[in-house]
């Protein structure tokens, strides 16, 4: 958690960016009711605290290419601190793997997965059972439409 205070119009800023990275800096400002040197000195300010870790474009994978969506459960072998750095490592260097969460309860990690195809995922999931991994057994989910995909509701999280 970062040390920097937050303002409603911080939170603002930081809503309206999370939505539309693109926006304009005066549309910006204007929606947060702010001139723009002030606004733009803020968004420097968020992103020095490290609030603000980058700007990138939503891409409609089903307008680019044909692909699948798989979210994995993971489960390790062994739990020691070592075991959990060596799959982190070897998760790191996938492309494949969009996403990839530590998680409580009885799975060790959440993966988020997009190949072209459904052979490319179990040829994935094949090299990493044999990698160094340490994988004792995963469960696949296929993703067959998407119901939901926003940026968080950043004013609920304001304590």
């Amino acid at each position: 958690m970062s040390s920097i205070r937050l303002d409603d119009r911080d939170i603002a800023i930081l809503a309206t960016l999370s939505r539309e990275g693109r926006i304009a800096k005066t549309d910006l400002a204007a929606r947060v009711n702010l001139s723009p040197t002030p606004c733009w000195e803020r968004m420097k300010r968020l992103e020095k605290a490290g609030l603000i870790r980058g700007y990138r474009a939503e891409i409609d994978l089903n307008a680019l290419a044909a692909h699948v969506q798989i979210f994995v459960t993971v489960e390790l072998e062994n739990h020691r601190a070592e075991n959990f750095q060596i799959f982190e490592r070897i998760i790191a260097r996938m492309d494949e793997v969009t996403g990839c969460w530590a998680i409580g309860g009885g799975y060790d990690y959440l993966m988020q997965v997009i190949t072209g195809d459904i052979a490319a995922f179990q040829s994935l999931m094949d090299g990493l059972l044999e990698s160094r991994a340490g994988v004792r057994r995963y469960y696949s989910y296929i993703v067959t439409k998407p119901v939901k995909e926003t940026a968080p509701a950043l004013a609920l999280l304001k304590g």
